[in-house]
């Protein structure tokens, strides 16, 4: 029981010495995004980004670039809906009826493709 305690308070002091020269060590000099985007959403648009560019693996920080870029400028919310609006509307008769039809949905889409567009060429890929 002893040596198990020993080892515990080893590992705590250690760990509150690596803390301590973190801490001193100054801020770290990385900008945050400024709209959070969920991992899953990232992962499902690098994923589907990598599969549209020939599904190689050389693609995955051009496309991870990408949606950071895209995150930097659209928040969330309105991510989902052109994504959404995109999506549908190759739904054949009614249902997709909406989402080709709707005038915010035309423009959101636009506007989203240019922004992807975009962020795509500023990393090194084209659309």
């Amino acid at each position: 029981m002893k040596l198990q305690y020993l080892c515990h308070v080893t590992a705590m002091l250690g760990s509150f010495g690596l803390m301590m020269s973190s801490a001193s060590a100054g801020p770290v000099d990385e900008a945050a995004p400024t709209h959070y985007y969920p991992t899953l959403a990232r992962v499902e648009y690098v994923n589907q980004c990598i599969e549209s560019h020939g599904g190689k693996l050389a693609a995955l920080y051009q496309c991870s670039c990408a949606i950071d870029r895209i995150a930097n400028t659209l928040n969330y919310e309105d991510y989902v809906e052109a994504t959404t609006f995109i999506k549908n509307a190759t739904m054949p008769g009614e249902g997709g009826g909406e989402f080709r039809d709707s005038e915010r949905g035309r423009k959101l889409v636009k506007s989203y493709h240019e922004l992807e567009s975009d962020a795509l060429r500023g990393c090194g890929m084209s659309r």
